[in-house]
């Protein structure tokens, strides 16, 4: 099959809320040998050059050398909902048409399925736009002991993002799937294949 006939992979949604372990399971989901597009790396890209002068002139101050300085836009943005709503629209435009571009070449070479990697899947509605989604989630003592040995983490920061994003129930609650983290890497692994297995059985719903 020529790579224009090639139908579309079927889509995992991959999120879950700060410190639950959604990078090792999209790490997991990769040693399967399954594309995965990392939204918070194409942010980082973005933040390193297309975006930036858009950003440096929404938010005066927030580049350093023509790369936006994360500390210094998080000073225009946190607490002010406003200011993250146009950074987000700003933003999340331009991750997308990365995202299609990565689906349409795995697309054309071949791929059964892909990872979108999205921390703000719920948030943004773009649950809407994947075939199933896996939640990862852990019980809220490990997650808050996770994040709280995070380098520069306060119970102030880290309260402050729990409100901005959907609460961990809620997501399980709109997940296909949930992967536990709390019970180590080989239990996370197993689950990860048991997804792909499980979605082998399906089609493409688009």
């Amino acid at each position: 099959m020529s790579g224009d006939a090639a139908p579309r992979p079927l889509v995992i949604g991959l999120t879950g809320s700060i410190g639950m372990g959604k990078s090792t399971t999209a790490d997991l989901f990769r040693a399967e040998g399954v594309p995965v597009y990392d939204s918070d790396r194409a942010v980082h890209e973005l933040y390193r050059g297309p975006a930036a002068a858009q950003i440096e002139e929404m938010f005066p101050g927030a580049t350093v050398d023509g790369v936006v300085d994360r500390a210094r836009l998080a000073a225009h943005v946190l607490g002010d909902s406003e200011a993250l709503r146009r950074l987000e629209a700003l933003v999340h435009p331009l991750v997308a048409i990365g995202r299609d571009e990565f689906l349409e070449n795995c697309r054309r070479a071949g791929e059964r399925f892909v990872v979108f990697d999205i921390p703000l899947l719920f948030e943004i509605g773009a649950q809407k736009d994947v075939d199933a989604v896996v939640v990862v989630s852990a019980p809220p003592d490990i997650q808050r002991a996770r994040v709280l040995a995070r380098p520069g983490m306060t119970e102030e920061k880290f309260a402050a993002i729990l409100a901005k994003q959907v609460p961990d129930a809620q997501k399980r609650a709109g997940a296909d799937f949930v992967v536990h983290s709390e019970r180590g890497l080989d239990s996370a692994r197993q689950e990860v294949r048991l997804i792909l297995e499980e979605l082998a059985r399906r089609k493409p719903s688009r």
